[in-house]
């Protein structure tokens, strides 16, 4: 960006071009996002307010967990034409979901999911998986309801975005150099006042969407990453059943997951996903464990376990890039440090909603000067006022 250490005007007009194109691009995406991750940034306290939910049943503390193979029992009996696909843990309450597909890969609305009280064994509601608001908000926000395309297209505008943030601080120097920062000139006219806001909180926002742009961009590449792992770790836990006929019975649940529990001390089980030649392995339950501290918490660990002989397979943390996905995923929501995270997440999104909605309003009202020539005058003042500088200082 410079020549013998000055900036030159061609250099900084090609970087006002790509934050101009890449900003316009992906705006009405991000838009969409920062509209839909408001919402999300508090789903947990939102959702109790938004979908009824039938309380567990308070028990002493030490009491232990009901029989998983009777709750799985209980969901065969009651959805027979569908198949146990998983077993998910509730975070915050004692409670326990069996899902039950009509395929393998099904699509989230097609999922029945039937809740069990953890300690008693009670089953307690049947719903519908990912047809809440609060599903259909964040279906929204990570796919535009187009699936792996969709995840896909979101991506791609999180890269254009982090363009869009690089190259606008490499041009807020010459714009803003004759300014202390901060200043909005009142007196101007409104587009240059919403030209000094829309640079003001562009700079103040630029390290926070920095790091929602890059975890964006890890997250929409969740789907290829996992496919990746998959592809890398299944030929070689089912190459010695080559030629063996399917199990006819699977082995008990309930052992599966303290096999995995046994292995893995220290760490709390996640879900239970069954044997299944789509998602996993056609021979194997794959038990997700994870830690109990604020960042292992966010890490899962799998538990692969033969589904026939209920024997454990492997238990091993992931790859490098899968835990950088796993990382990047909270971190996105703002969800490693409770409510004053989140309420700072929040005001950093309202905030990018205004440099999103004044970047638009500068693009489409007229302007008398254009905004190539404005740079060539700052740069130009820029040049002489460190030429004038230099030949001040002292020969050394």
């Amino acid at each position: 960006m410079r020549q013998g250490g000055k900036v030159t005007a061609k250099t900084v007009r090609l970087w006002y071009r790509i934050h101009k194109w890449t900003s316009l691009v992906c705006t009405a995406f991000l838009l969409m996002s920062c509209l839909t991750g408001l919402p999300l940034i508090f789903l947990d306290e939102l959702e109790p307010l938004l979908e009824h939910r039938v309380p567990a049943t308070a028990v002493p503390a030490g009491t232990p967990d009901a029989n998983l193979d009777a709750m799985v029992a209980v969901a065969k009996a009651r959805l027979p034409a569908l198949r146990p696909l998983s077993i998910s843990w509730d975070d915050d309450e004692p409670k326990i979901s069996v899902n039950m597909s009509p395929t393998l890969a099904p699509k989230l609305g097609d999922i029945r999911s039937l809740v069990f009280d953890e300690h008693t064994g009670k089953m307690l509601e049947e719903r519908p998986l990912g047809k809440g608001l609060g599903a259909k908000v964040f279906e929204l926000h990570r796919e535009i309801f187009l699936g792996l395309p969709g995840e896909l297209l979101m991506g791609l505008m999180a890269v254009l975005f982090v363009t869009a943030l690089v190259s606008g601080a490499l041009v807020y120097g010459p714009f803003m150099r004759q300014l202390d920062f901060g200043t909005v000139r009142r007196s101007a006219q409104p587009r240059m006042r919403w030209f000094d806001l829309h640079n003001l909180v562009g700079i103040v926002t630029l390290s926070w969407g920095l790091v929602v742009g890059a975890t964006g961009v890890m997250n929409a590449l969740s789907t290829p990453l996992f496919g990746v792992w998959r592809a890398q770790t299944l030929p070689a836990l089912i190459a010695p059943y080559y030629g063996r006929p399917m199990p006819q019975r699977l082995a008990s649940i309930d052992a599966s997951v303290a096999r995995a529990t046994k292995a893995l001390p220290g760490m709390k089980i996640v879900s239970v996903v069954f044997p299944n030649d789509v998602l996993t392995s056609p021979r194997h339950y794959l038990v997700w464990m994870k830690g109990d501290a604020p960042v292992t918490s966010r890490l899962l660990t799998p538990a692969i376990i033969d589904a026939e002989t209920g024997k454990l397979t492997v238990a091993k943390g992931l790859p490098w890039y899968l835990r950088a996905l796993e990382v990047s995923r909270p971190l996105h929501f703002g969800d490693y440090g409770g409510m004053p995270l989140k309420i700072i997440w929040a005001l950093f999104d309202i905030a990018l909603i205004v440099v999103l909605i004044s970047g638009l309003y500068l693009w489409l009202s007229r302007r008398k000067r254009p905004v190539e020539s404005e740079l060539n005058r700052l740069v130009h003042i820029e040049e002489i006022s460190t030429g004038t500088s230099e030949a001040r200082m002292p020969a050394r």
